[in-house]
């Protein structure tokens, strides 16, 4: 059995369940990505606000995940070492937890 979850039903669930765990945009910006991902490789994933919170981080900076990956300089090499998803007009962005 299969539900489709709207951008406001992911973003509701999120504040329900994890309010602190990411910000309006951030979850703008993961939504985006699982749904462009399902497209992409016809995979369904499953719609689990605490999975997604454990496989998920949301960064304010560079020099934020610096702090807890000493071997990152830059974006490039977040992009090498995980999947990057950037936050638009912000420096935020949501990495996969490695």
């Amino acid at each position: 059995m299969k539900t489709i979850v709207s951008k406001t039903d992911f973003m509701d669930a999120f504040k329900k369940l994890r309010p602190d765990n990411f910000s309006y945009e951030g979850l703008d910006a993961l939504y985006d990505y699982l749904d462009n991902f399902e497209d992409d490789t016809g995979q369904e994933i499953d719609f689990d606000v605490i999975s997604f919170c454990c496989d998920y981080s949301e960064w304010d900076n560079l020099e934020e995940y610096k702090k807890s990956y000493s071997s990152i300089n830059s974006i490039k090499d977040i992009e090498d070492a995980t999947t990057y998803i950037p936050i638009p007009k912000t420096e935020r962005f949501i990495t996969l937890n490695h």
